[in-house]
């Protein structure tokens, strides 16, 4: 049997009067009125319940799809930072070995500096000998000098083994800067000419500086 709201003419049944018949008209239209309002209102509750499921749905899958997008930017930044903590420790890595080549290098300098003023220090030295050097030269030159011009000045026995003439014993000796030798002693005056005759005054013997001969 169908469900419904009918309606029963007042006027076909029997044993009721007009009023009677007004007050049932008028129940069963507030009845249909009350039922069509009913239905409505159970229509608009579906279709807000229908939209409210929609709109739970859509915040569900922005939530869903929100928590994604979080997720994924919290492992992008776990990645991030675990790069960038990889990139610290390389860099400190790099910054160690960058100070023990600092510490060698500082070392290696030290030492060159050192060695620079042990140098510089022998280098020094050697200039101060140099100069010694260079004045005991001087001296030994100006000693060589006065020695050769003592050795010039002085007069000295000819080494020639050919025999000569007084005179031209004579000669050699000054060609080579000297003169006969003078001598006053008998051990002396074997085999050598000597510095002592009387050319210029016979019998009146003398020595080549003109100084007389002692006698004795």
């Amino acid at each position: 049997m169908k469900s419904g709201i009918y309606i029963v003419n007042a006027e076909n049944r029997e044993g009721t009067t007009g009023p009677e018949k007004l007050r049932i008209t008028t129940k069963m239209k507030e009845k249909h009125k009350c039922a069509v309002r009913g239905s409505r209102c159970l229509v608009l509750m579906t279709v807000s319940l229908g939209l409210i499921c929609v709109l739970l749905l859509v915040f569900i899958i922005l939530q869903h799809i929100t928590i994604t997008a979080e997720r994924d930017l919290i492992k992008s930044y776990k990645n991030t930072v675990e790069e960038f903590n990889q990139t610290i420790n390389s860099l400190q890595d790099n910054y160690t070995d960058l100070m023990i080549e600092k510490d060698q290098l500082q070392n290696i300098f030290n030492l060159v500096i050192q060695k620079k003023l042990e140098l510089e220090t022998t280098v020094n030295n050697l200039t101060v000998e140099k100069d010694q050097l260079q004045r005991s030269v001087e001296c030994l030159s100006q000693t060589k000098l006065e020695l050769e011009s003592r050795v010039t000045s002085l007069n000295f026995i000819s080494t020639s083994s050919e025999l000569k003439s007084w005179s031209d014993s004579r000669q050699y000796c000054r060609d080579h800067g000297g003169d006969l030798v003078i001598i006053n002693t008998e051990e002396k005056q074997e085999s050598v000419w000597i510095g002592l005759s009387d050319t210029e005054d016979e019998g009146n013997m003398k020595w080549v500086d003109n100084s007389p001969l002692n006698q004795g």
